[in-house]
């Protein structure tokens, strides 16, 4: 019995039917006159074993209705039918010798939270009390931060087990600590509670599972009590693996997308319940012999596999040749195995650690290099001589290839964090701890709910760094707070009443020590597992920076988000559409440009002249000085105007007229033309170049004479000439040209220039191809 009583994670177990056995004893008929024992006796055995039970047995052994429902535990409902019983049980706190001040629901909490502790719920108060007395003096917030001092220390403890997700039980204790920190307080309850309990038929056990109707049940489900996103957010970083600080927003929305931003429970647990199958995962892979085969290096961790099956297999490209192998992400590097008849197998090794200036985004590919499916990731670094594309092929969208583009996005960043801070040792295995359970935690919403979130949703802490704004205040606030203390003593600590005593000699890595309750191994030693600490210091204590960057962080995200939705709007298809909204958009400057240009022609001469007076005037008078700071003072001014004037009006839609539509052939008829176009415009530029190279090199002895005289000339003119004068001069030169008395002589000045540049020479060029030979892997 004591062996079954302290194996964790049983809901049959030998007390139960033992305890069962004695209730049924007393029932029956030969025993009503008292002869056999009092059901209370087996319950207060246990109760002189209770340091060494599991968390299971402490919430299943306060009633005999707990009982006969673990005997149905094995059916679908009776999982939730028994954490409902151990809650609506666990209501009743107060009459027991619960606190008063709390509310029902957080006195079941706080009475669970004791016995997982082994410690009395006068004690566990009085040692809150003395730890931070300080909150003691608020009566507004003292139930709310008694109750999450009581949740991270009970969770702290039964996270120790490597199994603790698999557990339900600890999956709806966490979930009863949310609803209890929304209701924290007496006066918190509300009215409406009763009423959302099941009606019950008492019998002689005094409980019962069955109820009034065969409805009450589907009710009582669909009225479940959800958590919002402050209870998520104070609770759920508790245990690093369930969620992380930083992206515990993002993670709160994946999860409540489909239930307006409340999270329910069988969301809640779906979600564990697949990063538990996660984290198996990828200690079976592992555990496995392909792992061994890679040869990795101390420390070093695999993460994600794909492609060891024919039907999903992953190409890589390099330059026109593709093979199919095995792409391996592991916390240091990408490696890849290609499988080549003939040839044997080959692993290749993409390092992510070095500093090589890498490059990781998605890209297309297709058969001999043609650009056709948007499938693939393309690596790019300075140590390959050209950017390797991995294609992975699926008949659906490129989820896929999202998924691997993310991920190893995470470990590139967290590489370079890691070099950025100079990070060693235990410092370095918390970055990468971090890293880790953020990859473990996007693939579980991934697998459970089939989810993409945005590049400002993401569940992966060091690619919302890079991508938020103010991101690098966050990741200063993160070095600062939790990897900067890990080797250091924090005694500069000591007086602040939010820190226990145990941190003021020992700091522990949380996310590190998280992994290695799993199993996961990050460091050459063991860390020292008897020297830890509660949760609750830190996410109490030494994180208020780190809270305070990310909530600046969000408030700028918000406003990004916002302007992006815009901007997507807005967005217009077709070449000449966006010509037309161009020329919309620049119609002032572009009339004003063409004003400019009529006076240039000298049509209307009147005009033409005093227009000339007018700039000649400005550029005599040194007004040209006050010209760029006049327009930014017209803009500014605009601005001012139109925004105490508007009253918050919304700003009026910009109306285009697009040119007519086209069809494809029309279009790629344009597009062939522009090409075409820009192609002649790149050789003329050559041209010039190579004709400007032949007069450097003196090609053209007489030809070089006259411009190195000419330049000769015009360095002359701009050392001693003012630069008043010197632009007086080119506004009449160019001003003038058009006049009807230099109109001719213009003509032929420019016809002698043409013709004395056409008989410049351009110089050789030798265009020299490699030989294009097949290139292997």
């Amino acid at each position: 019995m004591e062996r079954a009583m302290r194996t964790p994670g049983l809901h049959r177990t030998e007390a139960s039917k033992e305890e069962a056995t004695n209730n049924s004893r007393q029932k029956s008929p030969q025993n009503k006159g008292g002869e056999a024992s009092s059901p209370i006796k087996p319950r207060r055995q246990g109760r002189q074993s209770e340091g060494g039970m599991g968390i299971v047995e402490t919430w299943v052994r306060e009633k005999p209705i707990r009982t006969f429902l673990a005997r149905l535990s094995r059916h679908p409902a009776a999982a939730f039918i028994a954490s409902s019983a151990a809650a609506a049980d666990g209501e009743s706190g107060v009459d027991d010798g619960g606190i008063p001040l709390l509310s029902s629901i957080a006195n079941s909490v706080v009475s669970r939270c004791s016995g997982i502790l082994a410690v009395e719920t006068e004690m566990l108060q009085k040692s809150f009390e003395a730890d931070f007395p300080d909150n003691c003096k608020e009566p507004n917030t003292y139930a709310k931060e008694l109750l999450e001092y009581c949740c991270h220390k009970a969770l702290h403890e039964v996270t120790t087990r490597p199994d603790y997700l698999a557990d339900k039980n600890l999956r709806r204790l966490t979930f009863d600590m949310m609803l209890a920190w929304e209701n924290p307080g007496a006066g918190d309850e509300s009215l409406d509670n009763d009423s959302s309990l099941p009606v019950e038929i008492e019998d002689q056990d005094e409980g019962s599972i069955f109820y009034a109707n065969s409805t009450s049940l589907a009710v009582q489900v669909n009225d479940m009590k959800t958590v919002g996103l402050s209870a998520f957010t104070r609770i759920a970083p508790s245990c690093p693996i369930i969620a992380d600080l930083v992206t515990v927003h993002n993670l709160f929305d994946a999860l409540t997308s489909s239930s307006s931003g409340r999270l329910h429970y069988f969301v809640y647990d779906k979600y564990l319940k697949s990063l538990d199958r996660v984290c198996n995962s990828v200690k079976g892979i592992m555990q496995s012999p392909l792992a061994s085969s890679f040869h990795l290096g101390v420390g070093e961790c695999i993460l994600a596999i794909d492609g060891d099956r024919p039907i999903h297999p992953v190409l890589q490209h390099i330059g026109i040749s593709a093979w199919p192998g095995t792409l391996i992400l592991t916390t240091h590097a990408l490696y890849f195995q290609s499988i080549r008849v003939a040839y044997g197998d080959k692993i290749v090794k993409y390092d992510l650690a070095t500093e090589s200036n890498q490059v990781i985004r998605r890209d297309f590919t297709g058969p001999l290099g043609v650009r056709l499916f948007d499938k693939a990731v393309m690596y790019k670094s300075s140590t390959l001589t050209e950017p390797i594309y991995f294609d992975f092929p699926e008949l659906g969208g490129p989820s896929r290839r999202n998924y691997w583009l993310a991920i190893t996005r995470e470990v590139l960043q967290v590489n370079k964090f890691i070099r950025k801070f100079n990070l060693e040792g235990i410092q370095r295995a918390e970055s990468l701890s971090k890293a880790i359970l953020g990859i473990l935690r996007y693939s579980a919403v991934k697998e459970a709910f089939h989810i993409a979130p945005s590049h400002l949703k993401t569940t992966l802490t060091f690619s919302l760094a890079e991508k938020l704004p103010k991101g690098d205040m966050i990741l200063e606030a993160l070095y600062n707070n939790y990897l900067q203390l890990l080797d250091t003593p924090l005694s500069h600590l000591a007086t602040e009443p939010a820190v226990d005593k145990q941190l003021q000699t020992h700091s522990v890595p949380f996310s590190l020590y998280a992994l290695s309750r799993m199993g996961f191994v990050l460091l050459k030693r063991k860390y020292e597992a008897e020297k830890e600490i509660s949760f609750c210091a830190v996410c109490i204590g030494v994180t208020k920076s780190l809270e305070a960057a990310l909530e600046e962080s969000f408030c700028y995200s918000e406003r990004v988000e916002a302007a992006r939705a815009t901007v997507d709007q807005v967005k217009v298809e077709g070449l000449d559409a966006n010509l037309a909204l161009m020329e919309e958009l620049l119609f002032s400057f572009i009339q004003a440009g063409k004003l400019i240009y009529s006076l240039t022609k000298w049509e209307d001469p009147v005009k033409s002249f005093l227009f000339l007076a007018f700039i000649l005037y400005v550029i005599q008078s040194g007004l040209v000085s006050y010209a760029v700071p006049s327009i930014f003072i017209v803009f500014a001014v605009a601005m001012l105007w139109h925004k105490y004037t508007g009253e918050g009006k919304l700003l009026e839609v910009l109306e285009v007229r697009p040119p007519p539509s086209k069809n494809p052939v029309e279009q790629i008829l344009i597009l062939q033309d522009a090409i075409s176009k820009l192609e002649d415009a790149l050789q003329a530029v050559n041209i010039v170049l190579l004709k400007f190279r032949a007069l450097l090199f003196a090609a053209v002895p007489k030809a070089t004479e006259l411009v190195t005289v000419a330049l000769l000339a015009a360095a002359a003119f701009v050392v001693l000439m003012p630069w008043r004068h010197m632009l007086l001069m080119v506004v009449l030169e160019v001003y003038t040209r058009e006049m009807p008395l230099r109109k001719q002589n213009t003509e032929k000045f420019r016809r002698r220039i043409r013709e004395w540049w056409a008989r410049i020479p351009a110089a050789p060029v030798q265009m020299i191809r490699p030989n294009e030979n097949k290139k292997t892997i």
